[in-house]
């Protein structure tokens, strides 16, 4: 089983690309998927967060509404640290099972946003970066997210730097340019990988 951990910053592409290496075979484990799953309603997730964060935090139907929760925990780094230490034990779990489950010769390729941030490289064979400048991710999270730029800046700024997440790398999909460039470069990585499981 080859270990391949995907990481990008937040509007660089990182999506587009989980979804062509699971196109290709890969299994993907999508951390962030999973970290929406252990905060459903009913779940212990949501409410520890609702213990911590209070009633505001949720939608009238009961579940979490992420967006009140991001405005606090982006602006606040103690915030952020605590709600990560919810989250993350029971994402670590869930992913622990599905791995589990991975067939021996399987590539599995896990979708991890705060990789470099928690430190997590060295649990990975490979680590693929998606890159993008900081202005192209800012101009895609106002287009396709209809988020303010003041908001992005903030996100970006909770992220690690550019740089930071580029020395984790093992390979680079820069992603800046065509979709079919993007294509061209998955293709290119997933032939290294397949070389790496072989």
């Amino acid at each position: 089983m080859l270990k391949v951990g995907l990481t990008g910053g937040i509007g660089s592409g990182k999506s587009e690309v989980s979804k062509r290496l699971a196109a290709k075979g890969a299994v993907v484990i999508d951390a962030d998927k999973i970290a929406r799953e252990v905060v459903q309603p009913g779940t212990q997730g949501l409410a520890r967060i609702v213990a911590v964060f209070g009633d505001e935090v949720l939608h009238p139907d009961g579940s979490l509404n992420r967006e009140k929760l991001g405005t606090i925990v982006f602006a606040d780094p103690d915030s952020l640290a605590t709600l990560n230490s919810i989250v993350h034990p029971l994402v670590g779990a869930r992913v622990a099972a599905l791995q589990e489950r991975a067939a021996q010769d399987a590539i599995v390729v896990y979708d991890v946003p705060l990789l470099v941030e928690n430190k997590l490289a060295a649990m990975y064979d490979v680590v693929i970066v998606v890159d993008a400048a900081d202005e192209t991710r800012i101009e895609r999270l106002a287009t396709y997210r209809n988020m303010p730029e003041e908001d992005a800046r903030a996100r970006i700024a909770a992220q690690a730097t550019r740089e930071d997440r580029l020395k984790a790398a093992t390979l680079v999909i820069p992603n800046e340019g065509t979709m079919d460039d993007l294509d061209a470069r998955v293709d290119e990585v997933w032939a290294t990988l397949k070389d790496h499981a072989g």
